[in-house]
Order: structure tokens, then sequence, then C-alpha cells
């Protein structure tokens, strides 16, 4: 692809895409209620794998279930088999070199198209898809679908054109320093999740944006909403072969992609067991590869509020149903460990955090009244059910909740687990689910809370769980906030101060986790791409030599 350069253009301003209410009477709850109507008279569906820009149906199909109704499906998707993925890893690679050689202000504008879109054209499309299929509600499916998904896209765009002017700051006499980011040689795999479209188009549109070419399987429980995505990037202008869509058995088509040689890179986002794995085969393939291969992820947290005894009651006890019953708990940021001053517990805590959840309403997403709906499957569902048994066997207190109802839809009631044991196992492990775990500190216990042993407390909440993902502060008190802060350093790659612990905004909190919540190469900023190109420094001397040797050697 020759064409002339003959200006230095330079992106739009970008904003974060501005928030719906979606309240009763107004334009956008008509426009989305009518999607979902649409959407549900049509459906099922049927996706194809995309390879080549090619619809290729292999005949072995899979249902993605409407977790709400699960006696309905949402679509039906052909699964990718060898022959399939084999195509899609070549197609990719012979798309490689003109992709990665379009002019940039042209890959840019693909990419703004594509946030225009998601913004405006597919909205609703979008946000209905991902309420019936994974669930949302109609501010969930905004803030995710319709937001962050075009977030994404438009920052991305303006971190990679301040990534590509980074360049070396100094030049010797008659000579010029330049450095290029390529794109990595070979092909990256995206494997997304269920639980954020957005996520679905972040993991294949940032490796794309730099020039890569993109393998990209999406989770089972989110494929007609990530296929949506698909179309949406094919008609802003992404070429045929740069990103390749292949449902599909999760570890086959893993397994296929990372033995091939010109395997460049994983860009994942799932489980910490899942990635654990796949890290330990990247490794046993090495040999292999033409290069080491980049490793990106973001997994699970057990993600914590801390209230302290000067925090504003009201505010904490709101923050922490938001940040743990929003979207079922299924955020990997959602709140699942409470630690509450006993003075605050005792004085009202208590008392406003259980009736407030009485409040909460649970069913299906197409009623808006709902605040929460299903989780996302039956093994989720048995898996949250039994976590709940295991606390209560152990001597944990349900104080609300603590229930479920899977006849028609995969429902479970907003569960709060008083508990005595910091090592309880709802303390510690991942759940993924609607319920939040309370260990108060009273005053003649061990983990106490009064000023003598707050930073006792700060340090069980530091080793208690392998997870650094995300964190809240509560307190008014300045010290407080500072100790805290330095006492759980490590202990959360985001951290707030009287705020929920999820929400994380592209260009304002860049997100992500380290220890066993994954890399921390904080989606939703300029870091995140560096992770997918390879710089090459180049020199170029514009006066010649005239002799070999140099003043030294002269006698």
């Amino acid at each position: 692809m020759s064409t002339p350069q003959l200006a230095t253009f330079k992106v739009p301003a970008v904003e974060n895409e501005p928030m719906r209410t979606y309240a009763v009477g107004s334009a956008e709850r008509k426009g989305l209620e009518a999607a979902l109507a649409q959407m549900q008279q049509e459906l099922p569906f049927e996706v194809p794998c995309i390879v080549n820009g090619l619809p290729i149906r292999t005949g072995k199909l899979a249902k993605q279930p409407i977790p709400s109704d699960h006696a309905r499906h949402l679509c039906a998707y052909h699964e990718a088999d060898e022959s399939t993925v084999a195509s899609a890893i070549d197609g990719a690679l012979a798309a490689k070199a003109e992709w990665e050689a379009m002019p940039w202000n042209d890959r840019a504008a693909i990419f703004l198209r594509a946030a225009e879109l998601v913004s405006g054209k597919y909205r609703y499309k979008l946000m209905a898809a991902t309420m019936l299929g994974q669930g949302k509600n109609a501010w969930q499916a905004e803030i995710d679908a319709a937001a962050e998904l075009s977030d994404f896209f438009r920052f991305g765009v303006k971190y990679v054109e301040e990534l590509y002017a980074q360049q070396p700051p100094k030049n010797s006499a008659g000579a010029w320093n330049r450095i290029e980011y390529r794109a990595l040689e070979g092909f990256v795999l995206a494997v997304s999740p269920f639980n954020f479209t957005a996520i679905g188009g972040n993991l294949p549109g940032v490796p794309a944006i730099v020039g890569n070419t993109v393998v990209w399987k999406p989770s089972p429980a989110a494929t007609y909403s990530n296929y949506l995505i698909y179309q949406i990037l094919a008609e802003a202008g992404v070429p045929a072969g740069v990103i390749q869509f292949v449902p599909g058995p999760p570890a086959e088509v893993v397994a296929q992609a990372i033995s091939h040689p010109s395997f460049a890179a994983l860009h994942f986002t799932g489980s910490t067991f899942i990635f654990k794995k796949l890290w330990k085969d990247i490794a046993a393939n090495l040999d292999k590869y033409k290069g080491y291969p980049r490793i990106v992820g973001e997994t699970g947290g057990k993600n914590f509020h801390v209230i302290h005894k000067s925090a504003e009651v009201r505010n904490a006890v709101l923050q922490t149903i938001r940040g743990g019953f929003e979207y079922q708990g299924q955020k990997c940021s959602a709140l699942s460990r409470l630690y509450v001053s006993s003075s605050l517990w005792s004085s009202g805590f208590k008392d406003m955090l259980l009736s407030e959840i009485a409040k909460i309403t649970v069913g299906p997403p197409s009623d808006f009244g709902n605040f929460m709906g299903p989780v996302i499957g039956r093994p989720a569902y048995d898996k949250i059910i039994g976590f709940i048994q295991k606390a209560k066997d152990a001597g944990g207190e349900v104080l609300i909740g603590g229930t479920g109802d899977d006849s028609k839809g995969y429902f479970i009631q907003p569960t709060i687990i008083l508990t005595k044991d910091p090592e309880s196992i709802t303390m510690k492990e991942e759940i993924f689910g609607p319920v939040i775990t309370v260990m108060v500190m009273f005053r003649n216990a061990v983990y106490v809370y009064d000023d003598a042993n707050y930073e006792k407390t700060l340090e069980l909440i530091d080793n208690t769980s392998p997870y650094a993902l995300t964190g809240s502060i509560f307190a008014a008190d300045r010290k407080a906030l500072l100790t805290a802060t330095n006492k759980l350093r490590n202990a959360a790659g985001n951290v707030y101060y009287n705020e929920k612990c999820t929400g994380a905004v592209v260009g304002q909190q860049p997100f992500g986790g380290a220890r066993a919540s994954g890399t921390n190469d904080k989606a939703g900023s300029i870091s995140i791409f560096y992770r997918f190109i390879s710089a090459r420094s180049m020199k170029e001397n514009f006066v010649g030599l005239e002799d070999f040797q140099y003043p030294s050697n002269l006698i």
C-alpha cells in the first residue's frame, strides 16, 4: 500500500462518552425498549465464525442461553474446528503486512468511526444483546456496551498517537535518531470474558490499533454481543483478516493457537486458574516460537472495603451495596470482603445496610425496575450457592439473602455473611456472585479496629487473599486514609477513597491488578499498548567519515 504522507495529522480531541440515564419517558428508554422488543421477536440468531471476512459455518452448533430465561437461547453459534482455526491463523498472518503498513491516520480513523457506530447507530442493539445474553440491567449495559466500548476505541487512538510521538530527545551533530513502534512479529490471540461486552472489543482492539492482526476467541456466554462488535469493526473499515472471529470450545481453540510457531502474544481476561495454565503451556512451547510471546492478562479479585470509624455511614453503606451487588457481583472488581469498625457496625451501619439491601429487586433485566438480574449460567449458580452453604457449614451467619431460584432464570438474592473467622472460605476465595462477607472488628477480638490495632487489621486485609485488584478505604480521617494506603500499597491495583471499588473509567482510572489478579498492564491507558509493539531504534548519519581512526589513536 503506497500513499503519500503530505501532512502530520492530529486526532480529534477525545472525551468520555456521555452516559444516558434511561429515565422514565426518556427518548433513550424508548429506544432501548424498542431494541429489546425487536431482538426478542427475532431471536435466536445464527452466528458463524468469520475468517478472512467470510462466514464459516462448521455445522457444529452450540447455544448461548438467556440467563434470565434459560429455556430460551439468544443465539446458536458455529464452533470453530481445527481447520477453521488454522485458516484463521494463516489469514491473520497474510493480512499482517498490509495492515501494519497502512498509514497511522487511516488506522486511527477506522477505530474512531467504530466508536461512533457503537455510541450511535448500534448503541441500543449492543445494549439489548448485553442485557439479554449477559444479564445486565439497562444502566450496567449502558456503562459497558455503549460508553466503555466507545471510550476504549477513542482513547486508544489518542494513546497510540501519544506513543508514536515519543521520540529520542537528543541527536548528535549530523545525525537524526528515530524510533518506530512495530507490531509484533506473528499474530495475537485475544481471549475475552462474558462479563463485559467492552472487554470483548478491547482485547482484539488494542493490538489491532498498533498494527497487529488478531485471532479472537469470544466467551461462549457473550457470543452474540461480541459478534455485533465484529460486525461494527468490519463496517468501520477493519480489513478482512485483521481480526478473525472464532467462537468455539475454549480449550481446543486456544491450545491450537498457542502451539503455532507464529504465536506472538496472548491478550486474556478470565479466570486465574486458566490464565496460570496458559502461562505454563506457553512456557512449555517456548522452543517452537520465533520470539518470546507477550502475555497480558487480567483475572480475578477478592476486593475489599475497609470502613474506618470516622467514615460517613450512609455513603459507605450505599457504596458497599453498589460495589457488591451491581451486575450480581460478576465484575472482577466487585466487592466481596467488608471490614467494618465495630463502633460503626453497632451504631447504625448494620441496620442501614440490611434495610437498604432489602429494597433490592431481582429479576429479568428487561424489567427496568430490577436492580439485579441473573448470574450468567448453571455452573455459576451452583458454585455461588455452594459457597454460601460452605460458609454456613463453617459457622458463618447469613444476615440477609442466601437463597436462589433457578426455576426459570439463574437468580440469587443479594447475600451478606457475617464471619468471625478472617480466614473463612468466603473471605479468601473468589466467588464471582452477589455475596459479601463481613468481618466486624470487635474490641475484644484479636483483629480489633481501635487505634492501637488499626494497622494489624490492614495487615490482615493485605495477607488474606492472593489477589490484588481493587479496594476501597472509607474514612474522614486523612491519617487513616494514608495509613491504609501505605499498608495496602500492594493489595490493590486500583484503590478508592470513599468510593466503591468498581467502576473504573477509561482515561480516568487505568484498570488492572497484580499478584494473582494479573499482569497489571492497565487497560484504558497508554501502558497497555506498549505490550503489543516492538520498538526499533533508527539512526541516520548525514556526514560521512574521512578516516577510521580516532584522535586518541594519533601519535
